[in-house]
């Protein structure tokens, strides 16, 4: 800022009132220091007496002068005043439009002498190979045909450098730079040294008694320094980040029982390279505490609390688990508000015994403020249209507000793999009783290009080979072209599937396919399939949804040599399927995509004979139970599935019925097991079948961004009944069971898995496979 009035006015009063020229002058200061009297002004005062008679305005060149005279606080017939004149210099200094401002007093004229800041006619980086010159344009406060000035250069600096340490890069430096053009104008060019990422080289943990420093590492997102992170940042040094860690060490010792738990401090200390940061959390634990009473309370009438006992999962006797409390907190929720209570409070009344180590726990259920939905605001969807996240919206404007729903809205955003993250947040609105819900959600590649890979003793390698984009033009649509080609086997298939037909939740599809399969190995014979299909899905409730489907194939059984079953020649020829469908699914899983809790049951049945030349009755019915042990890293699974067909008036047809193995029967090849004629070695399939898996997935205790994880699984199944009375076609139904263990990998070019599986219970005409293999890529 100008100099003060005292500083311009003292000194000399009597003296320069003989004078003709009288200075008040300011200047732009150095970057960091405010602006002063000129060094060297020959006159530092404005001399009072005397009436302004005429502004004079000097050296301008865009701005007119008229616009000059605006900003002083003094004009023409008003009195020579000191104060007016330090407040004219001020003001005029304070637009940010002059590089240096002089008032002069010749006679009776005030003469304002100005130095206009330059224009901006270009901006420019060098230097910046990690972040582009979109990212930095858009960070930055200055653009071009906009007055330059010292300061918002420097602002701009240090916004430049905030990215870079935001990425890691601490030891960035940015330098602006001028480059004079005619006119006034210039061109700013931030040079920038972007320097080396700075990583963390160690992470050190003070005063943690019961839990080792690699344990506490694990728990917090950010890593040490390491060779194998090149694909991840999360090794670099952020602020940010730290105060996350922070609150992810609180929460892993809450769930451990430590209510007592702080953090001290977390300190970040540059190593004297500064390339590297090293980090000291200092805790303190606490002592560790088991849960108490625990009990449910409510204010709202004709509302049982025994009926709500089940939605608790906090137990007396257990170690105390502040996310248990929270999930409890949610169960009681979803409980309370399925029970049509639309406005619920639920809040956990705590008491803690520090003498017995022991937490009482009261649920109280009131009933909570009447807010509604005042809008929904969706923010970070570039491609995603608006109507695509909010029919996945429980809620909608005018709604009761839920916690519970918002919840679950989010999980179904979640749900269609279309971001990378959402998250979902509420603000205050003007009114009291009104709610704005802000949906953010960040995109991601939604384009899938998918190979898998396979390997077994008799069919050798294959390939699985798909385009798909699940969300076309934004809409979420799902357009896939698929197909699968291997020594035995052809797939061509295209499908479009329009999740929101005529825009209610209607889920309308077309598949058309082309296939041909080479079952010479199993059963000497090759199967050719032309069809296409149609099909809607519709929710019933919420977790319980419905599809109807109608298909048509032509079925051509050839190139069956003379040396197979008698009962696999009998199928030569050409058919026609047509049939209608339905498929039943109820949903209780945490997510579809990557299960770990919670349970699916799915019932199909398909009725063939309206038209065409097959007539059957075919019903199946599967299902799964998913429940994470300790954590979500494991998880143990259990899926079941038994499936028959009958012939209506006909026996089933060979490429009806069904097969049982590979995939579905791991340690037993496709096909594998189920009625074979034994002088052929030929499958013939069976008309009703049995099978269940169950696995568990866990860590290696590897770095978690290593995404490798293990599985051990036991298969079993059985197959039989093909209606054939032969003494060569063996088809026990005997229970056949297989045990295993693979690898998975989510690696950078997309998921892998390896399989080793070994029957233990079998057949002597079942055939085996010990390895299967499998991986994929996306973009």
């Amino acid at each position: 800022m100008p100099v003060s009035s005292k500083v311009l006015v003292a000194g000399l009063m009597a003296g320069c009132a003989m004078t003709t020229v009288c200075v008040a002058h300011a200047q732009t200061a150095a970057p960091g220091s405010a602006p002063g009297a000129a060094p060297g002004s020959a006159v530092t005062q404005v001399f009072s007496g005397g009436t302004v008679r005429d502004i004079r305005v000097e050296g301008t060149q865009r701005i007119e002068p008229s616009t000059v005279r605006t900003y002083l606080a003094i004009q023409p017939g008003d009195p020579f005043d000191p104060d007016r004149i330090d407040q004219s210099l001020k003001t005029l200094f304070n637009t940010g439009l002059f590089a240096d401002v002089v008032l002069k007093r010749e006679g009776d004229t005030l003469v304002v002498s100005l130095v206009e800041n330059p224009i901006i006619n270009r901006i420019a980086f060098e230097g910046n190979r990690r972040i582009d010159k979109e990212t930095l344009e858009k960070e930055i406060q200055l653009r071009p045909r906009v007055v330059y000035t010292r300061t918002r250069v420097q602002n701009d600096v240090q916004r430049i450098q905030d990215i870079y340490r935001r990425q890691g890069r601490f030891a960035a430096t940015v330098e602006p730079k001028i480059i004079q053009l005619d006119q006034n104008r210039v061109d700013l060019v931030f040079e920038i040294n972007e320097g080396v990422r700075t990583g963390v080289r160690g992470i050190t943990f003070i005063g943690n008694e019961h839990f080792s420093d690699g344990t506490l590492r694990e728990s917090i997102q950010t890593k040490e320094s390491a060779w194998w992170r090149f694909l991840t940042s999360e090794d670099n040094y952020d602020p940010d980040r730290l105060n996350y860690d922070r609150d992810l060490l609180r929460r892993f010792y809450l769930k451990e029982g430590y209510a007592d738990f702080r953090v001290v401090s977390a300190v970040a200390e540059l190593t004297p390279d500064k390339e590297d940061f090293f980090i000291t959390f200092t805790i303190e634990e606490g002592e560790r505490y088991k849960f108490g009473k625990i009990d449910i309370k409510t204010t709202l009438k004709q509302l049982d609390p025994v009926v709500l006992q089940d939605a608790v999962n906090t137990h007396e006797g257990d170690w105390y688990d502040a996310q248990a409390v929270e999930n409890s907190i949610t169960k009681l929720s979803n409980a309370v508000g399925d029970l049509q209570y639309a406005f619920v409070d639920v809040r956990p009344q705590i008491v803690r015994n520090r003498e017995t180590h022991t937490i009482d726990i009261t649920y109280e259920i009131n009933e909570g403020p009447r807010s509604y939905v005042d809008r929904i605001d969706i923010t970070g969807n570039v491609r995603t249209l608006d109507k695509v996240v909010r029919r996945e919206m429980l809620l909608s404007e005018g709604d009761p507000f839920n916690a519970s729903k918002l919840r679950r809205s989010e999980q179904r955003i979640k749900d269609l793999g279309f971001f990378e993250r959402v998250n979902i947040t509420t603000a205050e609105s003007s009114a009291p009783d009104r709610t704005i819900v802000n949906v953010d959600v960040a995109e991601q590649s939604t384009g899938e290009i998918s190979i898998g890979a396979g390997f077994s003793t008799s069919d050798g390698p294959l390939g699985d080979f798909s385009i798909r984009e699940r969300n076309l033009l934004g809409r979420g649509q799902d357009l896939r072209l698929g197909a699968t080609i291997s020594g035995s086997r052809q797939l061509y298939d295209l499908s479009f599937t329009e999740p929101y037909f005529l825009d209610r939740d209607l889920s309308a599809g077309v598949d058309i396919f082309r296939t041909r399969y080479d079952y010479q190995d199993e059963s000497s014979f090759n199967e050719k399939n032309t069809g296409m299909a149609l099909r809607l899905g519709y929710p019933l409730t919420e977790n319980l949804r419905q599809r109807v489907y109608y298909q048509i194939q032509d079925t051509q059984i050839e190139e069956v040599p003379s040396t197979a079953s008698r009962y696999i020649q009998e199928q030569r020829g050409q058919r026609l399927t047509s049939l209608v469908g339905q498929e039943l699914t109820y949903d209780r899983r945490n997510s579809k995509l990557t299960p770990t809790e919670g349970y699916f049951i799915r019932l199909t049945n398909d009725v063939a004979g309206l038209g065409g030349s097959v007539r059957f009755l075919r019903n199946k019915l599967a299902g799964g139970y998913y429940v994470p042990l300790g954590s979500d890293d494991w998880v143990l699974s259990t899926t079941g599935e038994v499936g028959y067909i009958i012939g209506i008036g006909q026996k089933v047809a060979l490429g009806d019925r069904f097969f049982v193995g590979g995939d579905t029967l791991r340690g037993f090849e496709t096909a594998g097991i189920g009625p074979r004629d034994t002088s052929t070695g030929d499958a013939l399939g069976g008309t009703r079948y049995a099978r269940a898996s169950v696995e568990m997935s866990f860590p290696f205790g590897l770095p978690e961004e290593f995404g490798l994880l293990g599985h051990a699984f036991t298969d079993v199944g059985t197959l039989g009944k093909s209606g054939i009375h032969d003494p060569i076609v063996k088809e026990e139904e005997s229970i056949r069971v297989s045990i295993g263990t693979g690898v998975s990998w989510k690696s950078p070019f997309g998921p892998i898995r390896l399989d080793v599986a070994l029957p233990i219970r079998r057949e002597d005409y079942d055939k085996k496979e010990l390895i299967r293999f499998s991986f994929g890529t996306r973009f």
